[in-house]
């Protein structure tokens, strides 16, 4: 398909996903339940650390951490005592269980606390063209504090060769404005331009079919191959095409 009929294609593909419908169903419903800044932050890197399996299933446990957290993630990861903590016991998501949250709220009480929150970090840590290397010093500040090794393979390293997915669809929603409502666009300091496709097994497949991607496996080279031709498409908001991926391969079939 020639590049002009593609880029046609595609665009129509994302006016026909990119809209408020595609909210409910998603995980990114769950930091739609909020308005302080703070909130939205915890609650969508929290949802988007469980997005893998069912979307049905991973929206359901979204919304049901936040409730554990008495629909204040802001106020709980802040002031929390041993006591609330023993309460998000029996919480499980696939391989994501009870201590890792627990590990979560205390790694985000102290990057608010002593980093000056999640906002600060990707942008301190943000190069010209990427938002990659701040995932890679994000992961290395989110362990600063006693871990478990286990909970390590929950935050991805993209210098590690992961397409970090999870963390790159977190940032969609935090740095994307739509102009429509979907994303969140709550942080102004950062490019759209630097945003990088969540890359998965779905967004892979369709992008191969239409000739976006060649790599085989997806990994690290992957992901800056389709950013690549993704940024050819619109330089300035190339992850809007994350929606058409996404609607062709679940939706469509394609």
């Amino acid at each position: 398909m020639p590049e002009n009929e593609l880029k046609d294609f595609l665009d129509s593909k994302v006016i026909q996903y990119n809209t408020l419908d595609f909210i409910e169903p998603d995980p990114i419903s769950v930091p739609h339940r909020y308005s302080l800044k703070e909130d939205i932050e915890i609650s969508g890197f929290l949802a988007s650390t469980i997005a893998w399996g069912n979307r049905k299933m991973i929206t359901k446990n979204g919304h049901r951490m936040m409730d554990l957290l008495g629909n204040s993630p802001y106020d709980f990861v802040m002031s929390y005592n041993e006591n609330q903590l023993e309460k998000l016991e029996g919480f499980v998501h696939r391989t994501f269980n009870a201590e890792d949250l627990i590990y979560f709220i205390k790694a985000l009480n102290h990057i608010y606390s002593n980093k000056g929150g999640l906002e600060t970090i990707f942008t301190k840590y943000q190069t010209e063209d990427s938002l990659q290397q701040a995932i890679h010093e994000f992961n290395k500040i989110f362990f600063e504090i006693p871990h478990q090794s286990r909970t390590r393979k929950h935050v991805a390293d993209p210098l590690k060769g992961s397409v970090a997915k999870r963390i790159n669809m977190c940032l969609r929603w935090f740095v994307r404005n739509d102009n429509i409502g979907v994303d969140l666009g709550i942080w102004k300091n950062i490019s759209m331009s630097k945003l990088s496709c969540p890359l998965d097994v779905h967004s892979g497949n369709v992008a191969r079919k239409l000739g976006l991607l060649e790599r085989k496996q997806n990994d690290g080279k992957a992901l800056l191959e389709l950013d690549t031709n993704l940024r050819q498409l619109d330089s300035n908001d190339p992850v809007k095409y994350d929606f058409a991926l996404f609607g062709l391969g679940i939706f469509e079939g394609f």
